[in-house]
C-alpha cells in the first residue's frame, strides 16, 4: 500500500521551505520593531473555548471544527483560529498584570474541515497578531500600518486594503433588524445556507461566496449608516490616521467578518491574483471577547495573515531559488574522501554551507551535482592533488581555477568564500 497525505493536508517540501522561512523571519523582524512579542499556543484546546469565542452558530464551529473526545471523554478541538487561544493564555497566565497594553503574535497551523480548494486547505498556516488593552483608533491604525509595511518589506505591494466599521452592539441591533427585513424580501435568491443565516445572524450573508447571494448584498443596507456617535468618531479617526500615514485604503461598507466577536474596525487585505480566495489577511476589533472569557474588561484588535496565499504570491513574483552551498568538495579516491569529510565538518563549524558526494562517482558526475546544488566554489582533490599537497578550487560563476595548499585548505577556503562576490 502506498500512503499519501490526507486530503486537504499538504507537505511543504525542502525547495519550498526557504520562502516560508523568509516570510516568517521577516514577520518576526517587523513585528519586533513595533514592540510585539511571540507567544506559542497549543494546537488542541477544549472545544467549548472556540464555541464560546467564535460563535456556536458559525460555520466554523457547526461544520468545520476538528472535534473529538479524548480518552477521558472530554471534547477537544484542533484550533481553527488563534485569537481565542491567545486570550485564554492571556487570562490563564495573568499577562495583564503590570502591563496596560500587550502586543502578541503567533505563527502556526490551523485546522478546518472544509472542501479543499486553491488557497484553502484543511490544515493551513496563519500569522496571527493581537494588541490587547487599548480601545482607541490609534492602535487600529498602527496595526494596519504595520501589516501593510510587512507586505511591502517582503516584496508585495500590489495589494488592496479595505476597511469598514461593524459598530458596537448598540448600533448593530437596529442594523440587524433593517438587514433582516431587506433579506426577507430577497429570500428566494439566497442559497440554503444564507436562508438559515438570515434567521440566526444575517450579517454572515455578507461572507457568502455564492454568486446570487453576492448580487443580493450589493444593494443591502450599509452598517456605516447606522453607526452611533462614538463608533462614527472612532471610524473617522481611524481613516484620518491612515491618511496621515499615507496608507491607501477603500471603505467597503459591506465588508464583514465571519466570527461573532468582532466590533467596530474591520479590515481586509486583498489581491486580484488568486481568484475567489482573494484575501491574504484580515482582522478587526473585538472589545468584548476578553470579558466574555472571564478575563478583565480589555479591548483588543488583531489580524491573521494566510501564509499559503502569501507564499503563492511571492512565488509568482520573485525568484525564490534555494541558496546553494558555499563549497562543494569533489573527492576522488578513499584517502581524498576521508580528508574531505574532515574538512567538511571544520568548514561547517566555521559557518560555511558545504557539501560533498558520498558515493564513489567520477569527477564529471560530481561537478554536475555541484552545479545542480548551486555551489559557489568546488574544491577538487584526488591522488595527484594529495601527492602535490595542492588542491584545485573552481569558481562556478567565473569558471576560474586556482590552487590551494592542502595544509591550510580550511583557512584558505574560509578566506575565499567570505570575499564579496
Amino acid at each position: 500500500m502506498q500512503y499519501r497525505a490526507i486530503k486537504g493536508f499538504k507537505d511543504i517540501l525542502p525547495h519550498q521551505v526557504g520562502t516560508w522561512n523568509r516570510v516568517e523571519s521577516e514577520a518576526k523582524r517587523v513585528f519586533g520593531l513595533f514592540g510585539y512579542k511571540e507567544i506559542r499556543i497549543p494546537v488542541i484546546e477544549n472545544a467549548e473555548l472556540f464555541a464560546r469565542g467564535i460563535g456556536q452558530d458559525t460555520d466554523i464551529v457547526s461544520k468545520e471544527m476538528y472535534t473529538f473526545q479524548d480518552r477521558r471523554g472530554n471534547f477537544v478541538a484542533m484550533r481553527p483560529e488563534a485569537t481565542a487561544s491567545i486570550l485564554r493564555a492571556f487570562i490563564e497566565h495573568k499577562l495583564y498584570e503590570g502591563y496596560s497594553v500587550q502586543k502578541l503574535f503567533t505563527i502556526g497551523p490551523m485546522f478546518r474541515y472544509e472542501r479543499p480548494q486553491k488557497g484553502r486547505r484543511r490544515q493551513f498556516h496563519q500569522i496571527d497578531v493581537e494588541i490587547i488593552g487599548d480601545p482607541g483608533p490609534r492602535s487600529d491604525s498602527e496595526l494596519i500600518f504595520m501589516i501593510m509595511h510587512f507586505f511591502s518589506s517582503i516584496g508585495l505591494s500590489d495589494l488592496a486594503l479595505q476597511v469598514n466599521s461593524l459598530g458596537c452592539p448598540g448600533c448593530r441591533g437596529p442594523f440587524r433588524v433593517e438587514l433582516k427585513g431587506y433579506l426577507e424580501n430577497c429570500v428566494s435568491q439566497l442559497c440554503p445556507d444564507c436562508q438559515t443565516r438570515m434567521e440566526t445572524n444575517p450579517l454572515r450573508v455578507f461572507d457568502c461566496k455564492v454568486g446570487t447571494c453576492n448580487q443580493v448584498i450589493k444593494d443591502a443596507p450599509s452598517m456605516v449608516d447606522f453607526l452611533c456617535d462614538d463608533c462614527t468618531w472612532h471610524f473617522d479617526s481611524l481613516m484620518a490616521y491612515l491618511k496621515e500615514l499615507d496608507v491607501d485604503f477603500a471603505v467597503n461598507s459591506h465588508l464583514m467578518r465571519g466570527l461573532d466577536y468582532y466590533t467596530r474596525t474591520t479590515f481586509e487585505v486583498q489581491t486580484q491574483e488568486l481568484g475567489a480566495q482573494n484575501a491574504v489577511a484580515g482582522g478587526g476589533r473585538y472589545d468584548n471577547l476578553m470579558k466574555e472569557f472571564g478575563g478583565p474588561d480589555s479591548p483588543a484588535i488583531g489580524f491573521a495573515i494566510g501564509e499559503e496565499r502569501v507564499v503563492e504570491l511571492l512565488e509568482k513574483h520573485t525568484a525564490q531559488g534555494e541558496e546553494g552551498p558555499d563549497v562543494f568538495v569533489a573527492a576522488l579516491g578513499k584517502e581524498a574522501e576521508d580528508k574531505a569529510f574532515i574538512w567538511l565538518q571544520e568548514l561547517r563549524k566555521a559557518g560555511l554551507r558545504c557539501e560533498m558526494e558520498y558515493r564513489p562517482l567520477g569527477l564529471k558526475a560530481q561537478m554536475r551535482h555541484a552545479d545542480r546544488l548551486g555551489a559557489r566554489k568546488v574544491l577538487i582533490i584526488g591522488e595527484d592533488e594529495l601527492s602535490k599537497g595542492k588542491g584545485i578550487v573552481r569558481d562556478m560563476v567565473t569558471k576560474e581555477q586556482i590552487e590551494l595548499l592542502l595544509d591550510s585548505v580550511v583557512e584558505e577556503l574560509i578566506r575565499l568564500t567570505t570575499i564579496k562576490q
